[in-house]
């Protein structure tokens, strides 16, 4: 027995079918038009009434096609070589708005690419030009000098135009405008897969340290060769803008184009390094800071309380009502923590860069930092922040406008040196963080800490400059190595005769000696201070 079709069965059943044959054909064509290296399937979008083209392209075709933005032929005779950078001079300092390439970034980008697993760089900006823009001659110009064509070849695909082919063929030069230090890192990463190895250099591209191997990648981060080489396939997204557009004169094309250059790179401000230890999520030392910053009662905020950290300046202004600053709680943890872990943090004549620990480390070493904080929170200096004093008169000097102690727990510089002398003396020379702080806090209850500008001080010379009246940076590691001294942390004699010349000289000025009791002494004379009982 026949059964009767359904009319409307049937034709949902042609639609579809006709939808798969067309996706098919579609998927043929496509596949026929990317596959080839000199055309990009693009996206068509205007901003700003500048029409722009965004795709994306794999590493390997970004390091090899795409080049600095100081190769423009518009920069070609002030264009160094050697550092790929333009030569500044009277000429060119009105046509130059980017920042100088930074060749000491190289290799930690490329190690970024290679070694950790969920890497990601944003899209790239970039101009398209070909031979005809730098050929006042060409066919392509109107006879008042304005361009009849755009430099950017584009085909679309649909009939508005938006979706559609871009020309990318060998004599089409692409420069990067927004992304040269990305560009500088997937060389580098390119370099890495084809050589095996990597130089390292210094800002103005000189070489610098031992070369970078797959080896060291291999043997620091388990890094597989093959699954390096399949980086290369991976892709970026990138945005082309035209060099020239229809109707733009060649004068009217720079100008646009260097505008671009300028907006750019004002929008992209870099990180300070307080922020950067915010946003870090690989260097652990950073991790367990931030942690304690946040948690921790001597920080954490509190209402009613001036807020206890300064997360994104390097320092701490005398007038400054923080205690530290994230960038010194990074530092106190690394020299601190890494006493314990010292894994975590990579050889520096390798030039590696830090991989995230394990979470049961970075528990463990919470937990320690913690700890250390605890402590240091019960110290009598410490302990009057909890009464209602404030950092700023406890850290300015006594000669500084309403004075102060010259405390050195309240200057960052000193909370460093601190940390550093108490993990070698706990996690190396195995004494208890209880001992530790038995001495700390009896020394602290003689002012020990305190009133640095003062001879008397074991900090004058050391953390302070009497010349200059400010505060030595310098002398942060020799103030480590006194502070390990007073703990009982040093019983070989070379080295105890080591450290009573490097403090004799700290306090030595214009070959004048100044002993504890603020007298001029002979150089040998100025000893070491007692070991704390």
């Amino acid at each position: 027995m026949n059964i009767p079709s359904n009319p409307a069965t049937d034709l949902a059943s042609q639609i579809l079918d006709r939808e798969n044959q067309e996706k098919q054909a579609l998927a043929l064509l496509l596949d026929r038009f990317i596959s080839r290296n000199d055309q990009i399937l693009v996206q068509k979008i205007e901003m700003g009434g500048s029409e722009a083209y965004i795709g994306s392209v794999t590493l390997e075709w970004f390091a090899s096609r795409v080049r600095f933005a100081s190769r423009l032929p518009l920069f070609r005779p002030k264009f160094n070589p050697d550092t790929q950078n333009i030569e500044i001079d009277a000429e060119t300092i009105e046509e130059i708005q980017q920042r100088p390439l930074d060749w000491s970034r190289q290799a930690p980008l490329a190690q970024y690419l290679a070694a950790r697993k969920h890497h990601k760089f944003p899209p790239v900006l970039v101009v398209i030009n070909q031979p005809w823009v730098d050929n006042p001659k060409a066919d392509e110009w109107g006879e008042n000098g304005k361009a009849i064509k755009s430099a950017a070849d584009f085909m679309p695909l649909d009939k508005d135009a938006k979706v559609g082919l871009l020309n990318v063929s060998e004599d089409v030069t692409i420069f990067a405008l927004d992304g040269q230090h990305r560009l500088m890192g997937v060389q580098g990463l390119m370099e890495l897969i084809q050589t095996g190895k990597l130089q390292r250099y210094k800002k103005e591209k000189k070489p610098t340290g031992a070369v970078i191997t797959v080896d060291d990648l291999k043997e620091e981060y388990q890094v597989d060769p093959a699954y390096l080489q399949n980086l290369a396939k991976e892709k970026i997204g990138i945005e082309f803008i035209s060099a020239i557009v229809p109707g733009e004169s060649r004068e009217a094309a720079r100008r646009r184009i260097r505008s671009i250059f300028v907006h750019v790179n004002l929008m992209a401000a870099p990180l300070t390094k307080g922020q950067l230890a915010q946003l870090d999520e690989n260097n652990g030392f950073a991790i367990i800071a931030r942690k304690v910053a946040v948690t921790h009662p001597l920080f954490k905020d509190k209402e009613n309380r001036n807020p206890r950290v300064n997360w994104d300046s390097a320092t701490v202004a005398s007038k400054a009502t923080v205690l530290t600053t994230l960038q010194a709680m990074t530092e106190m943890s690394e020299r601190y923590l890494g006493q314990k872990f010292p894994h975590w943090k990579p050889s520096q004549d390798k030039g590696l860069i830090p991989m995230r620990p394990d979470d049961e480390e970075l528990e463990e070493g919470l937990a320690e930092f913690h700890k250390l904080f605890d402590n240091l929170a019960n110290l009598p200096s410490l302990q009057r922040l909890e009464s209602g004093e404030e950092t700023p008169q406890l850290r300015r000097f006594s000669f500084e406008k309403d004075g102060g102690e010259g405390n050195i727990l309240f200057r960052p510089v000193g909370q460093v040196a601190l940390a550093q002398a108490l993990g070698i003396v706990v996690f190396r020379k195995k004494l208890s963080l209880k001992t530790v702080f038995d001495k700390l806090r009896k020394f602290d209850t003689d002012d020990g800490f305190s009133n640095m500008e003062y001879p008397e001080s074991l900090w004058y010379g050391v953390l302070y400059d009497p010349n200059k009246k400010r505060i030595l940076v310098a002398g942060r590691d020799l103030a480590t190595k006194l502070i390990v001294y007073i703990l009982g942390g040093i019983n070989d004699d070379l080295e105890r005769a080591d450290l009573r010349r490097d403090l004799a000289e700290a306090r030595t000025f214009e070959d004048k000696a100044v002993g504890f009791n603020g007298k001029f002494v002979a150089p040998k004379e100025v000893g070491l201070p007692p070991v704390l009982n």
